[in-house]
């Protein structure tokens, strides 16, 4: 019988190219800090993109022509560090350093600030919101005191509480917030992430902490909840990814952490359909992983500077945004897809093909 001899083992080994951005986009002018995709708003069925820049500026981008169709200045040329649209209607939160939070009227191109709130910390905590009805809902923000998180009910910024830690407790500044309430209990709840590491689950109308872990010895950066497996994802300064849950008991737990190549995450978000999660790494690089067994599925390597954020679209989009004043924009795993195929891209220390997610 003919042996066919086997290739050399450096072609058998040889690596696969990394994954390519579907399309980038340029013109921000400055480092692009905050993104969030308004599905509200769809142009032939994609919806738009809102990025926030070092220079204080909101782009509105359309993914059909690559092109911003709108540019919003209301942060005095501070840094604009968070973006979140409402569900009732085309109304846009954006939050600056300039310590102003404003309520924007996108509808029929109006893009003009309706209201504002002024915030009284200059920390880099990131505000969140909870939507209740279409007139009311909730909103966490830094708050007067450095380790304070102020909740107002909104339009009418009525002050509900402001939550301080208890006495014997020394988290140090809120660094990231995100309400959310339970499917079996209609109380609001805030899981906030904090400068010693440690993330506390707070009951908004008992104003008091439930439950607090520690999860990092570095502030926490960015973290992520997904409230169906009441399971969350934080980055920090760390070469780690704290894994964390939430029992029937409001006690939170570390489940297990998952080490990095490199230092330092900036921002952590699990897809909606709550099937990879994606990480803005120090390190230009954006990693992602599939969320219920935290195995590392491709390494981004586009940007060459910082990545500041992620954000993910109804349908899968995954955007980035970098130092270099760049949104790359790539589409990995489409989520209407059978996710059979393998896609190419860098795991972590070897370069691998990254096949399905179950």
């Amino acid at each position: 019988m003919l042996k066919v001899p086997a290739p050399p083992a450096s072609m058998a080994a040889s690596p696969l190219p990394p994954p390519d951005p579907q399309f980038v986009l340029r013109g921000t002018q400055s480092a692009v800090h905050a993104l969030h995709f308004f599905g509200g708003a769809q142009e032939q069925g994609c919806p738009l993109l809102l990025s926030g820049s070092l220079s204080g500026l909101v782009h509105i981008w359309s993914l059909q022509t690559r092109r911003a169709v709108a540019t919003l200045d209301g942060h005095g040329g501070q840094c604009v560090t968070w973006l979140q649209t409402l569900p009732q209607g085309h109304q846009l939160l954006s939050q600056g350093r300039d310590l102003k939070l404003h309520l924007w009227d996108l509808a029929e191109g109006r893009n003009t600030v309706v209201d504002s709130v002024v915030l009284e910390s200059m920390g880099f905590c990131r505000s969140s919101v909870l939507a209740g009805t279409q007139e009311r809902w909730m909103l966490a923000m830094p708050g007067r005191g450095s380790d304070e998180v102020q909740i107002l009910e909104m339009p009418s910024k009525t002050s509900v509480c402001t939550l301080k830690p208890e006495a014997d407790a020394k988290p140090g500044m809120p660094m990231c917030l995100e309400l959310w309430q339970a499917d079996s209990n209609p109380r609001p709840l805030l899981l906030a992430g904090y400068e010693d590491g440690s993330v506390a689950l707070w009951d908004v109308s008992e104003r008091k902490v439930c439950s607090r872990v520690a999860c990092h010895t570095e502030p926490v950066m960015g973290f992520d909840f997904d409230s169906q497996k009441t399971r969350g994802v934080s980055g920090s300064a760390e070469k780690a990814l704290a894994v964390w849950s939430l029992d029937e008991q409001q006690a939170l737990q570390v489940c297990r952490t998952h080490e990095l190549t490199n230092p330092g995450i900036a921002d952590v978000k699990i897809r909606p359909d709550c099937k990879i999660l994606a990480t803005a790494g120090w390190d230009h690089r954006v990693r992602v992983f599939h969320w219920r067994t935290m195995k590392p599925l491709a390494v981004l390597r586009f940007h060459s500077a910082t990545v500041h954020c992620v954000a993910f679209a109804a349908d899968g989009l995954l955007a980035a945004g970098s130092g270099d004043q760049r949104i790359s924009i790539w589409s990995l795993y489409p989520t209407h897809s059978d996710m059979s195929a393998p896609l190419l891209g860098h795991a972590e220390g070897r370069e691998v093909g990254a096949h399905a997610v179950a």
